[in-house]
């Protein structure tokens, strides 16, 4: 079932007070409600159900079957108006549940750009993911779960609610998340464990070899040299100013651990 190329599927049902732009297509028996808006070039598939307060950018792709702006998971959820803002450029397969808010948080679940989100994954309600995130098959998110931009999670990887993953880290297959990932950083197993850092997804992304050298060290700052955590932020901070063009990965990573508050995989 592909699909559809343009034009809105006569079976399909679209309540009136939702704004779609022309140029949206729909595929056949696809539900959507009356405060969603879609942008220009999307393609949305049979079966899909689009709902709530729910804003999707442009160019954006979703298959056939999935449920996007359905109310939050959550037994305090009373109704409330609460959003899902999904940006450009995504993919969201087949199967896929991605919920609105709730006003015991920011009131938002968002998506942000060029996003590859496989099929029958799971987006709870308040996440909040960046940009250029992989979420392969069956990732689960709890609620108010934050992705940095250029995540990759692995098939089944499990995100226990209120976790971090910082920018351009990685998780290998069924990794269970109980503690934030700092930047760069790939962990694996149940419960994870720092393993090395996503060094070839930063070659991909242009990092130089001096750059990625230096992301390296503070992977060991962090795990091979015996500090404490607080010794380690120390020795990381010290590194600012050594190789200018990687002074905000630096950066990156003390911010990162500073705002941990479940405590960082270690």
């Amino acid at each position: 079932m592909s699909l559809p190329e343009h034009g809105i599927h006569p079976t399909a049902q679209i309540a009136p007070g939702a704004e779609l732009d022309s140029s949206v297509a729909v595929g056949a028996y696809a539900v959507i409600g009356p405060h969603v808006r879609i942008g220009a070039g999307c393609r949305i598939g049979a079966h899909c159900v689009i709902d709530g307060h729910t804003t999707i950018g442009r160019d954006n792709r979703i298959f056939q079957f999935a449920s996007i702006g359905a109310e939050p998971q959550d037994k305090k959820y009373a109704g409330e108006p609460t959003r899902l803002e999904i940006g450009d450029g995504n993919t969201i397969r087949e199967f896929v549940t991605i919920n609105t808010g709730t006003v015991q948080d920011a009131g938002v679940t968002r998506l942000g750009d060029d996003n590859w989100v496989m099929a029958y994954v799971h987006v709870a309600h308040d996440c909040q993911l960046g940009s250029h995130i992989i979420l392969a098959n069956a990732v689960q998110l709890a609620g108010h779960v934050h992705l940095g931009d250029w995540v990759f999670l692995g098939g089944l990887t499990g995100v226990h609610q209120f976790g971090r993953v910082g920018a351009h880290a990685m998780t290998a297959f069924q990794t269970r998340l109980a503690q934030d990932v700092p930047p760069f950083v790939t962990v694996g197993g149940n419960p994870a464990k720092a393993q090395t850092i996503n060094a070839e997804g930063l070659r991909r992304r242009g990092f130089s070899d001096a750059r990625i050298a230096q992301v390296r060290e503070m992977y060991r700052l962090l795990y091979r040299r015996g500090l404490t955590l607080e010794a380690a932020r120390g020795a990381i901070a010290a590194l600012h100013g050594a190789l200018p063009e990687g002074d905000a990965d630096v950066a990156l990573m003390l911010e990162f651990l500073r705002a941990s508050e479940r405590g960082i995989v270690r």
